[in-house]
């Protein structure tokens, strides 16, 4: 770790915050003015940086806007008097981590450095994690599934159709198979065929001859011939026209194609990967979809989860994308509260990963200051999980390990990952209440009370199927008890036994 670096012409505050900080372990190193400082700075850069505001020569503020620029992601933490407000607000509105008013506590002066010192860390390991960022981002068990038959699939040509719901990152899949295989020097070619008009998508794929149509003044390759030797994703596929169905049908069962309007036979030597959100089998009972084909791209199905069943995964793709956001922008990357993330992490996010990226660009242009609470959300966020109805087995089935389970399914609620730990619930709860106390509800307590006995008792006769005695059983409580509860709180399912 890089040392501590106090910069200021008083010799005591440099000795006081030296000795205070080497009964902590932490290495510093001192400079009596900014421009030492900023000397300094050409052959090296500290973990945190400490600097009085006023200083002969160059002040504090001219070091911290060197040091922002060059090294945005250094913590600054300003000294400064208590009457130099004005200083204090510029500091800030430079880019300081913090100011430490003058005279100071020690041991708060160190707590605060302490703290500037976890976040330059952890700046540290974010940059890290985006320069060795995968492709593909994820850590849920459902996401190490789909990178388990990646590395089982990238060896092979066999064809590939990936399921699953719009942005959940089909594509990244379909580029991961094709960069890790032995055609990752060959092109990738990806296609939407629902975003190509129907009379078009043929050349689209196929190309065409001079002359094939009204327009075709010159002879074009298609999508197959673009990304011979390589990879060809056809995104939506659901969607393509019957009668081109049966053509790529051919193409899949022989290798051979046909331009628009041509007559000599091309060979295609390339890997295709299918993707669609739509349910195929559906489509094949709906003569939507042709059976044969259907076969021929369902060798291989990869499925991808939506993010609502990899909610632990959001905070690190939120993480990623905020860094993303920055670096495209040219600025510093936000960072969510832990408040803020607890409340991204419960989302239901519909629009998947695409829709928490989206989310993270707006964060980095609209939120106010580099740390984004709960309220710098976008209001019809905050305001759709604030109003939105909360089922009582929220506080027993923790966002994080939703999933959809069969109608009349025996598990129940045990489908929770044996990672959900009793701190998720609780903070979940947490979260809730500072919702509810937030919006001034009355009887918080009796509310949140209510759902958690309710949440239980649901729980428990799902378990026994709806014995009412077995559930007080396995509750601890007595028979006449679960009978009053489940009155007061109007739970169905129950029988008389």
């Amino acid at each position: 770790m890089k040392p501590i670096w106090i910069v200021d012409d008083d010799e005591s505050i440099r000795w006081v915050l030296e000795k205070a900080l080497a009964r902590e372990n932490l290495a510093t190193q001192s400079f009596s003015s900014a421009r030492d400082a900023i000397q300094a700075l050409q052959s090296g850069t500290p973990q945190v940086l400490v600097s009085d505001i006023r200083m002969p020569g160059a002040s504090g503020l001219e070091l911290l806007q060197t040091v922002k620029a060059k090294h945005p992601g250094i913590p600054v933490i300003i000294i400064t008097a208590f009457s130099d407000l004005d200083s204090a607000v510029s500091a800030f509105q430079g880019g300081a981590f913090e100011y430490l008013a003058k005279p100071f506590d020690v041991d708060k002066a160190v707590e605060l450095i302490r703290r500037a010192l976890d976040e330059s860390l952890r700046e540290i390991d974010v940059e890290q994690s985006a320069a060795q960022t995968p492709e593909i981002l994820g850590q849920a068990p459902a996401m190490q599934d789909v990178f388990r038959a990646i590395g089982r699939l990238s060896q092979s040509n066999v064809t590939v159709l990936i399921t699953g719901e719009s942005g959940s990152g089909k594509e990244l899949v379909a580029r991961a198979l094709h960069k890790h295989s032995p055609r990752a020097s060959q092109p990738f070619v990806a296609l939407n065929t629902a975003a190509i008009p129907k009379d078009l998508l043929e050349s689209e794929l196929f190309g065409h001859e001079r002359g094939a149509f009204t327009g075709a003044q010159a002879m074009r390759r298609g999508r197959f011939e673009q990304a011979e030797g390589g990879t060809l994703f056809l995104d939506e596929i659901g969607d393509m026209p019957l009668d081109l169905q049966t053509r790529l049908l051919r193409v899949l069962s022989d290798g051979h194609f046909y331009r628009v309007g041509g007559h000599q036979s091309l060979k295609a030597n390339v890997r295709v990967i299918a993707a669609t959100h739509q349910n195929l089998e559906h489509r094949v009972r709906e003569g939507l979809f042709r059976e044969d084909l259907y076969h021929r791209l369902n060798v291989i199905r990869l499925r991808l989860p939506s993010l609502r069943e990899r909610s632990e995964d959001i905070p690190i793709l939120a993480r990623h994308f905020l860094t993303q956001s920055g670096r495209q922008l040219g600025v510093e990357a936000k960072r969510l509260s832990p408040q803020a993330m607890q409340f991204l992490s419960q989302l239901e996010f519909a629009g998947n990963v695409r829709q928490l990226e989206n989310l993270c660009n707006w964060i980095t242009v609209m939120a106010p200051g580099q740390t984004v609470e709960i309220k710098d959300l976008p209001q019809d966020l905050v305001e759709e999980r604030t109003h939105a109805p909360q089922p009582a087995q929220t506080l027993s089935a923790p966002a994080s390990a939703a999933m959809p389970l069969p109608a009349g399914s025996d598990a129940g609620y045990t489908a929770a990952p044996a990672e959900a730990s009793n701190a998720n619930w609780i903070s979940l709860l947490e979260v809730e209440a500072a919702h509810m106390l937030a919006q001034e509800q009355p009887e918080v307590m009796d509310i949140l009370g209510r759902q958690f006995e309710a949440a239980l008792i649901k729980i428990a006769l799902k378990h026994t199927h709806g014995r009412k005695n077995d559930a007080a059983v396995r509750l601890g409580i007595g028979r006449n008890t679960i009978t009053r509860k489940i009155q007061e709180l109007g739970i169905g399912g129950a029988e008389d036994d």
